[in-house]
């Protein structure tokens, strides 16, 4: 005997697969119309109820503050089911989601640093992952100076963003200034025993145009000048670049990179560490 084939055995967005019934018209016969009630659809319609509930598990975003950067962008601190974000002119700079390359950035670059009193200079405060990663792996005799030209990132730091990184600021170690990095490093010759730059996307910077100088040859000569004998600089940067390693050895470095996740466990993008040891 012949049978029908259940519809829900079939695909979704699928046609049921029917077999001829016994009564199937025969030759010369016209089929009767098949009542209303007894016709299958070819699809399934959504459930509304889960289409809805989708949009209610949607969490509302807040935002925390904003500022005018240097260049007159818009920096804009916001957050969103717990996670925070920055974004810059619309474009998400960084995440609480994701900084182990920016824990990464601080881990490699301080344990080549052989001085047992160092002092550090961090570019760059961020959400403070850097500056916590380098608190821990300093020794208690350290002092840590971070240069961030954005006061509300500073303020951000100290209030709203002061519990992603276990309140860094308040480490007595550390000394915040509100002043661009670079004229810190113009300024300080034979000064540090390391230098890390966690400051927009590296070489490729986009948040102040005149990030630049940072990364230039006159600017990886300042860096190299300011650092003591063996010192280390160490560069956080979202891609790789090859013409920034060059640049880095012509400048009298030594020079080595790292590929890193920017997430613990090895997921999301990968980043690029460039660690530069300055040749005695």
């Amino acid at each position: 005997s012949h049978r029908k084939t259940c519809p829900c055995q079939n695909p979704i967005g699928t046609a049921p697969k029917t077999e001829p019934l016994d009564d199937s018209p025969r030759a010369g016969e016209t089929p009767a119309p098949q009542p209303l009630h007894k016709r299958r659809p070819s699809f399934r319609i959504p459930n509304s109820k889960k289409v809805s509930s989708h949009w209610r598990d949607m969490k509302p975003q807040h935002t925390l503050g904003q500022a005018t950067t240097p260049d007159g962008g818009e920096i804009v601190l916001y957050e969103r089911d717990g996670a925070y974000f920055i974004r810059v002119n619309g474009l998400e700079l960084m995440t609480s989601r994701a900084h182990g390359s920016e824990e990464d950035l601080a881990r490699l670059a301080i344990a080549r640093v052989q001085r047992k009193k160092p002092k550090v200079l961090v570019g760059g405060l961020g959400m403070g992952f850097t500056l916590r990663a380098v608190l821990d792996e300093v020794p208690k005799s350290a002092n840590v100076m971070v240069a961030e030209i954005l006061p509300a990132v500073i303020a951000w730091n100290r209030k709203a963003l002061a519990h992603l990184a276990g309140e860094p600021l308040e480490d007595p170690r550390v000394a915040v200034v509100e002043r661009d990095v670079a004229e810190i490093i113009a300024a300080g010759p034979s000064a540090f025993d390391a230098v890390l730059l966690d400051v927009d996307n590296g070489p490729e910077a986009f948040t102040v145009a005149e990030n630049e100088r940072l990364y230039g040859p006159s600017g990886l000569a300042a860096i190299h000048r300011c650092l003591r004998a063996g010192g280390v600089l160490g560069v956080w940067s979202a891609d790789p670049d090859k013409a920034f390693e060059r640049q880095l050895a012509k400048a009298g470095f030594k020079v080595s990179t790292e590929t890193v996740p920017a997430r613990r466990g090895g997921k999301g993008p990968k980043h690029t560490i460039f660690i530069a040891c300055k040749k005695n």
